[in-house]
């Protein structure tokens, strides 16, 4: 009997990642001649606008990972595509943010912000007006003549932010970006992240060691073995969008946490 064109069925169209790592490894070779595996074969996308975090072990590749994402490392095997186009043919705009600020101390947050404007020789007009539009975006609105030393560690990562979004980046790479920030300072960049996330509409890679602001965060969490490292499981967050601290006391955010946190303590580190 044949099947009518009504009923007949289609396949949905294949998805292309934004980014797609395919068998990613890293070897380091050592002063002594040997070498050292950090990655180990290393296979995941990320789609256009998501926000998703790495969590894993210390010295368990995290950096080594965002850093070939980045094009600062080149991965010893796999390949690493930008919708579907290897890094050598094609890499979008990217903007990294690592756990120190990093601002000149002589130059002002403007002046600092407008940096990456300046090495990549844009127009310098432009540079300086979407700078400020950045600069209101972090929250940083009324701050443009204060020099580093004259701000706290949580405005001085929101200016490394603004700096990292000037050049309008399609990829936001932070590496541990809180990490050297109090506890309730913290908790508030993490919220004022995900404002900026939802309001710059970027696709971020937010490397942690907390497990609960990964959580807060991300649309999934990638968990990383011990190294050589592999992925031991990405876990989708299906918690609804803003979230505020008040969800992180709820019994769905809870499951999350101790899903990730039994991934990890079967691998030894917890």
């Amino acid at each position: 009997m044949a099947v009518s064109a009504a009923t007949r069925l289609v396949a949905p169209p294949v998805r292309t990642p934004f980014i797609a790592l395919d068998g990613v490894a890293k070897t380091y070779d050592t002063r002594f001649g040997s070498q050292v595996q950090a990655v180990e074969t290393v296979s995941f996308g990320i789609d256009r606008g998501e926000f998703v975090s790495i969590v894993g072990p210390s010295g368990c590749g995290k950096t080594t990972l965002l850093k070939m994402i980045g094009g600062l490392l080149e991965p010893s095997a796999g390949a690493i595509t930008y919708d579907g186009l290897e890094s050598g043919r094609k890499k979008p705009q990217l903007g990294i943010v690592f756990q120190d600020a990093v601002l000149l101390p002589w130059r002002t947050v403007l002046q600092n912000v407008c940096l990456p404007v300046e090495v990549m020789r844009r127009n310098q007009q432009q540079g300086e007006a979407l700078a400020r539009q950045f600069i209101e975006l972090v929250g940083l609105k009324g701050f443009e003549d204060k020099y580093p030393n004259e701000l706290s560690g949580g405005m001085q990562q929101r200016a490394s932010i603004a700096r990292a979004l000037v050049t309008e980046p399609a990829i936001l790479l932070m590496d541990e970006p809180f990490g050297a920030l109090d506890a309730l300072t913290r908790e508030y960049m993490a919220q004022e992240l995900q404002r900026i996330w939802s309001s710059a509409a970027k696709t971020v890679l937010f490397i942690t060691h907390s497990i609960s602001e990964a959580v807060f965060l991300s649309d999934r969490v990638i968990v990383m073995t011990a190294r050589p490292s592999r992925v031991a499981e990405i876990v989708p967050i299906d918690l609804p969008r803003p979230r505020d601290l008040q969800m992180t006391t709820s019994e769905a955010f809870g499951r999350h946490v101790a899903r990730i946190r039994k991934l990890l303590s079967a691998t030894g580190e917890l």
